[in-house]
């Protein structure tokens, strides 16, 4: 396709500057969610160390110190959207991992019916498996990459 009818198309509906106006609309979006995570994380702090003038309770304690280190987990991964414009995904599967295994602890597992340990289990080993295939997956979608720019150099332009 010709250069001229791209630039004619991008004047007629202004692309660059909607795609700027929404990525500008989508920061907003994630500093909020920034913004909202850290309050959780405070109140959830306050609570936990309110709670420690009461008699203690061990599951409770340690629930909250999952819940915060996964909140502050998730503040960590959209901060890193913000500067790179992409999710880590090893960040996310951690989380996951975490969130599940918060799940268990805070249920005990032999409360767990049989099942759902079977599926929780059948959950935690994908998520390895995504986890162990991560660097494997990175080094070739940049060898991909790579081929495609070496690809597109050797092509005459028309």
């Amino acid at each position: 396709m010709p250069k001229w009818i791209i630039i004619e198309v991008n004047n007629w509906f202004k692309r660059d500057r909607i795609v700027r106006n929404l990525e500008i609309f989508q920061d907003i979006i994630v500093i909020s969610l920034c913004v909202g995570l850290f309050c959780v994380m405070l109140i959830r702090l306050g609570d936990m160390f309110l709670s420690f003038l009461r008699p203690l309770n061990i599951r409770q304690v340690t629930s909250d110190i999952l819940f915060i280190l996964i909140l502050v987990e998730l503040f960590r991964l959209l901060v890193d959207y913000l500067q790179k414009r992409s999710i880590s995904v090893g960040a996310a599967v951690e989380i996951t991992i975490v969130s599940a295994l918060r799940e268990v602890i805070l249920r005990g597992v032999l409360e767990i019916p049989l099942n759902q340990l079977f599926g929780l289990s059948i959950f935690l080993l994908v998520l390895a498996g995504i986890f162990l295939a991560l660097p494997w997956m990175t080094t070739l979608s940049e060898q991909i990459k790579i081929s495609k720019h070496q690809i597109i150099e050797l092509e005459p332009e028309s």
